[in-house]
């Protein structure tokens, strides 16, 4: 199971001693690693039993994957949301088969569930209101439960090898290949999607051997190249929107948590600049990306559409794709945008909070803007 432990080398230096001494954040940083590192104990024991209870697996074929990737806060939930919708075709990853990626595990819990069942589902209903303590406030921006479709992100965090390691270690330029795996060294990077088919062959051998797999993952948008060498055969779609609104909500989901370990962290200061950069990085990547691969396999949404009629856009992705839209998935999808016709989102952030400008975009992403037709 691959893990780039120098770079986990380096980030505990950098938080430990690369910086003025602080208690709170060495209370964090060693207790949240050490959490970290328990889990993956854990699910490497669990990887090991799967070789001996249930070897199937490393047989399980990864054919034509669907990965959804786009830089956060640009739709991608309710993208996968949609596409979910059709069961028949596609098996996607829950939070918890996310946390767990061991066939051993997945079966423990679906025994469990069933259990838990037949008793009146008192652990359901338990877990439905840990659920809300621990996950309620983000449900404005992201809403997350166990058993809901998720993005794959900690399978890569397991690696260390994503973007979600800013969070509790804020040195972007310092660890930048940990948010942009395709910058690793080729070795590395060979090792880290061979660690990562075998946990999509893990998933679809335990929920769904002849489906096709549904991924979602914003983090991906810096390891787009590495998954197209690994699935030469996969399909990849991505949205594109306006990033003086992306950018800014993108950076305002980590700010709250720098400043829960390292108050000295400014919002508008040069970590939120530094992560509004990887951000820009990632527009600049995905633009990039679309002229190396076959345009058959390609499909790249507007934003602007998807809000406005997600039942349109899936349908359109469908036919580019050469997929048929079933009688009673059209009908998931009708109800699905009267549904988003009366959502409004009450997360609104702007670049001048983090002590960006739209000035500064446009000089970043100039090309992306004229492209994508978006107002400068």
């Amino acid at each position: 199971m691959f893990f780039n432990w120098p770079m986990f080398a380096r980030a505990l230096r950098l938080a430990l001693f690369g910086q003025p001494l602080s208690v709170r954040r060495w209370a964090y940083v060693i207790f949240f690693s050490g959490l970290f590192l328990l889990f993956r104990t854990f699910v490497v024991l669990g990887r090991a039993l799967d070789h001996m209870l249930f070897s199937g697996f490393r047989r399980q074929r990864v054919t034509e994957p669907v990965f959804i990737i786009a830089p956060p806060r640009s739709g991608t939930t309710l993208v996968q949301n949609l596409f979910s919708l059709d069961a028949d075709r596609f098996v996607h990853l829950k939070m918890y088969q996310t946390i767990f990626p061991a066939v051993c595990y997945q079966r423990c819990f679906d025994g469990l569930g069933g259990l838990d069942r037949i008793l009146g589902r008192p652990v359901a209903r338990l877990l439905g209101w840990c659920e809300k303590k621990w996950f309620g406030g983000w449900d404005d921006m992201h809403k997350m439960r166990l058993n809901q479709p998720e993005e794959d992100d900690a399978l890569f965090l397991y690696a260390f090898a994503s973007e979600a390691i800013f969070l509790l270690f804020p040195y972007i330029r310092e660890l930048w290949e940990a948010g942009f795996p395709d910058a690793l060294p080729i070795e590395k990077r060979h090792r880290l999607m061979s660690y990562y088919r075998s946990c999509l062959q893990r998933h679809l051998y335990a929920n769904g051997p002849t489906r096709t797999l549904l991924s979602k993952a914003t983090q991906s948008s810096g390891t787009v190249e590495s998954l197209m060498a690994e699935f030469p055969d996969a399909r990849f779609i991505t949205i594109i929107r306006h990033p003086y609104k992306s950018v800014a909500s993108h950076v305002s989901l980590f700010v709250p948590v720098w400043q829960a370990h390292s108050p000295d962290i400014a919002k508008d200061g040069p970590v939120s600049k530094a992560y509004a950069q990887l951000a820009v990085e990632w527009y600049k990547h995905l633009f990039q990306f679309r002229k190396k691969i076959d345009p058959a396999r390609y499909h790249c949404i507007d934003y602007r559409e998807l809000v406005r009629n997600p039942g349109a856009v899936v349908a359109e992705a469908y036919a580019h794709f050469g997929w048929t839209v079933s009688a009673a998935l059209r009908a998931r999808l009708e109800d699905a945008t009267q549904r988003q016709g009366e959502f409004k989102s009450k997360h609104e952030y702007t670049l001048e909070e983090f002590g960006l400008s739209k000035a500064w975009i446009q000089t970043e992403l100039g090309d992306v803007l004229d492209h994508y037709k978006l107002e400068r």
